[in-house]
């Protein structure tokens, strides 16, 4: 879906904030949007409809064998699609990065938080073990004597 079509149609507290992001950033840029809109439209079965009607006719009406200045439009339209087909590479690569980037940032952020409710959980367990049964627990600091082996 194009960049402005999305912002329009989906709630905004549904999208990832790197696609949030992208996209308002792909909406704000009247170049962006453009190659958003000719690539839409050259990935669509609309275009191939469009050229076989028109690549018929051509070759039917306008021009004889071998279609040299037919050969020459076809090659010019490859140029410019294969270099839209590289900034919809492009774009998807850096959506991919930011994306990435972000959801990285949230797993430590999530790492760091679960990491301090362990260590909150375990000082509260020792203490209400200390409190229930009036003895310190060892902490992982200092070892536990072993029990002999028989």
């Amino acid at each position: 879906m194009r960049p402005s079509r999305l912002l329009k149609n989906t709630p905004h507290e549904k999208l990832h904030p790197a696609v949030l992001a992208e996209a308002e950033r792909r909406a704000s840029s009247v170049q962006l949007r453009i190659a958003d809109a000719i690539t839409a439209f050259a990935g669509s079965m609309n275009f191939v409809y469009l050229h076989i009607v028109l690549f018929a006719v051509w070759m039917l009406v306008f021009e004889k064998s071998p279609w040299p200045t037919l050969t020459l439009i076809v090659s010019l339209e490859a140029i410019f699609l294969s270099t839209f087909v590289m900034i919809g590479q492009n774009r998807q690569a850096a959506f991919q990065q930011a994306k990435a980037d972000h959801d990285y940032t949230a797993q430590e952020k999530l790492l760091e938080e679960n990491t301090d409710l362990t260590r909150t959980i375990h000082q509260l367990t020792r203490e209400m073990h200390e409190r229930m049964l009036g003895t310190p627990t060892p902490t992982p600091a200092t070892p536990t004597p072993e029990a002999p082996h028989s």
